[in-house]
């Protein structure tokens, strides 16, 4: 009789189980944010390994005691069910196990008949049949009712407890044991004390079981009802909602974020926007060297504070960098043999065309190494070196490494000198890419924002040599520090963008990147809005909240040591101005003859049998004598001929440098096979 009545019934439909909430959750399956389901509800799927023992005990215990014992019905609740209703005429006690229960939640019914306990019990029976007890278990603690939207134990263990259900303590136990025999009536944030007297009634039948002491009764009667909802995490918010977005129908994913730094650096972000002054907002992002994973991205000081505009994420909003891109400059004049650590440059007034640049402070210092021009932030020595490169080159590195770089909407000629100090757009991920790759000896990382995507490759794009990334790292860690701020920790930029609308600062040791923005989200100016005393204390703070001592990076082959009178003349001083005598004799400008750009050259490196070829190195133009240098060091003493040869020391790119007579340069890049 009850096959017919199940082939009656039909398949048992298990589709209410799979409509949950979708969790995001951090690197070590923490929860940061959920979502509620398409028709409102806060359904989080909880199993029996994710809860107290203790509590599976008491649920047990209260509801069904012979729950691991029965094939789905009790046949002694049925019995006592029915001679307490013969006896008094009315329903004293009920006899729903725990398994029919569930059937009701899979396939809920309005109407309370004898025909529908009839379906639940048969029901309850293929369940049994089909599921183990502790599945049977998970169902009802991932469907049971809680009061309003929520549904399941460990929704409402966060929104009445704010904890993770393996946390709840013994009266927090009791309370979510009984709220589901009646959700509505027992809400303990409407009706408290109907919540307080259903949890006596489970710490009674507890007591009475001797499961618990009186000692535990009487500790747990004293502790307070929850008598308001509590907000479910709410961490990483953007992040969460840039994730979803991209995989809308993912019903858990999991980031590469750091649950407990993420709310360290939330903490910092807020306090320090609210330091600065109303409206301003911040934003923090820190990125894993190694594998450019995303260990916290900090989009706004506030999520929920609409005078700081809080939903919007300035992680991703593009903004003038100031002078924080001034790294870089430095990094490919080095990358190209323009200028060493050690090059004397000018710090004067010079007018470049109708640009004529000025320092923050207004005033200039003379002759100064590179090295201290960029610890400083000079701006004359930073443009005149981009005047150099070339800054229509400058941009197509940035880009070809990856770097997402926006012009000014009425830029209408070529960039010109005014990007060295912040004449574009960046967002601040790209400027943690760029420092990211600067600790990485010249490689940018990929961003991986999610470790539940094995297939999603890292792609790491060249930046510029190891060697010229060191001297850039070495140059920064010897920058002066903030305030109270420990010196030669980290290596570290600030930028101030023009008008006071943006501070940045941007550190890194070998292992972390961080980087941080304060501002406006609206763009407006911030009176006192200066990057060294805003921006750059957050920073050294978030390196402190690391917990870790700052690793500096090690020194890479090759690395020229020298002082300004021990370099190779070429590099001592930046020369543009030729003298005319000298002019005269060049016959055409500098060029590297061989090997080309971008050329592969097999030297037999990879075979690895006796020594492998030199690698042949020849220039047309220029004026003599030409100084030759691979990453960033020199080959040999400047000497007379157009021509020279290095042995490489393994396979990979290299950057192969010349440099004339009077100053002039040309770079190109190859691989050696």
């Amino acid at each position: 009789m009850l096959w017919h009545y199940t082939v009656a019934l039909g398949p048992l439909d298990l589709s209410v189980a799979d409509l949950r909430s979708t969790e995001v959750r951090d690197r070590d399956g923490r929860l940061l944010r959920a979502f509620t389901t398409r028709d409102g509800r806060w359904r989080l799927p909880v199993k029996t390994e994710d809860v107290d023992p203790r509590f599976l005990a008491l649920l047990t215990l209260y509801e069904d005691k012979r729950f691991e014992s029965h094939p789905g019905i009790d046949g002694f609740a049925l019995v006592r069910a029915a001679g307490q209703f013969a006896w008094n005429g009315r329903v004293v006690s009920g006899a729903s196990t725990l398994t029919m229960q569930v059937a009701r939640l899979l396939e809920p019914r309005a109407e309370r008949t004898l025909d529908a306990k009839l379906r639940q019990a048969v029901r309850a029976v293929e369940l049994e049949r089909r599921f183990a007890k502790t599945e049977i278990l998970s169902l009802y603690l991932s469907l049971a009712p809680y009061g309003g939207n929520l549904e399941g134990l460990r929704a409402a263990s966060f929104a009445y407890f704010a904890k993770e259900p393996k946390r709840l303590s013994l009266a927090e136990q009791a309370l979510l044991v009984a709220l589901p025999q009646s959700p509505e009536t027992r809400r303990p944030d409407r009706f408290p004390e109907a919540a307080r007297a259903a949890r006596s009634r489970v710490l009674a039948r507890a007591l009475e079981a001797g499961f618990i002491s009186e000692a535990e009764v009487e500790a747990a009667e004293r502790a307070p009802i929850p008598e308001a909802r509590q907000p479910l995490p709410m961490v990483a918010a953007h992040a969460a909602e840039q994730a979803v977005r991209d995989d809308p129908d993912a019903t858990t994913i999991r980031l590469a974020i750091d649950g407990r730094l993420q709310r360290s650096l939330e903490s910092l972000a807020r306090e320090s926007a609210e330091r600065v002054g109303p409206g301003v907002s911040a934003a923090i992002i820190a990125i894993d060297n190694a594998t450019g994973e995303i260990r916290a991205q900090v989009g706004a000081s506030d999520y929920f504070a609409r005078d700081r505009a809080g939903a919007v994420d300035a992680t991703l909003a593009v903004r003038s960098p100031g002078s924080a891109l001034k790294p870089f400059i430095y990094a490919f004049a080095f990358d190209n043999g323009i200028a060493h650590p050690e090059t004397v440059l000018d710090d004067r007034r010079v007018r470049f065309g109708t640009y004529a640049p000025e320092n923050f402070d207004l005033a200039f210092q003379g002759t100064v190494t590179a090295r201290r021009a960029l610890q400083q932030s000079l701006n004359m020595p930073a443009v005149e070196l981009l005047d150099v490169l070339g800054s229509v080159k400058f941009l197509a590195r940035l880009r070809s490494a990856g770097a997402d770089i926006v012009l000014p909407k009425d830029e209408t000629g070529p960039p010109g000198l005014a990007v060295a100090l912040g004449g574009l757009g960046i967002r601040l991920t790209d400027m943690a890419r760029l420092y990211a790759g600067l600790a990485r000896g010249g490689d940018m990382p990929g961003l991986v924002r999610r470790l539940d995507r094995p297939a999603e490759a890292r792609r790491d794009q060249p930046l510029t040599t190891p060697v010229a990334a060191w001297y850039v790292a070495d140059i920064l860690r010897g920058a002066p520090p903030p305030d109270n701020a420990v010196p030669g920790r980290i290596a570290f930029k600030t930028g101030t963008s023009y008008g006071y609308r943006d501070a940045w600062a941007i550190g890194f040791d070998r292992q972390t990147t961080i980087a941080v923005w304060l501002g406006r989200p609206d763009g407006a100016s911030v009176s006192g809005l200066v990057a060294r005393s805003t921006a750059a204390p957050v920073l050294f703070d978030a390196f402190a909240r690391l917990d870790r001592a700052p690793e500096p990076i090690p020194a890479p082959p090759n690395v020229l040591f020298a002082s300004t009178a021990t370099l190779p003349p070429p590099l001592r001083h930046l020369r543009q101005d030729q003298p005319k005598t000298i002019a005269a004799t060049a016959t055409a400008p500098l060029r590297i003859a061989y090997p080309p750009h971008g050329a592969r050259v097999d030297l037999g490196l990879r075979a690895n049998i006796g020594e492998a070829s030199a690698l042949s190195l020849k220039a047309s133009g220029g004026v003599l004598p030409l100084t030759w240098l691979v990453n960033g060091a020199p080959v040999s003493e400047a000497n007379l001929r157009r021509q020279s040869s290095w042995q490489p020391d393994g396979e990979g790119f290299a950057r192969v440098s010349v440099i004339d007579a009077i100053g002039a340069s040309d770079s190109v890049t190859v691989r050696l096979e």
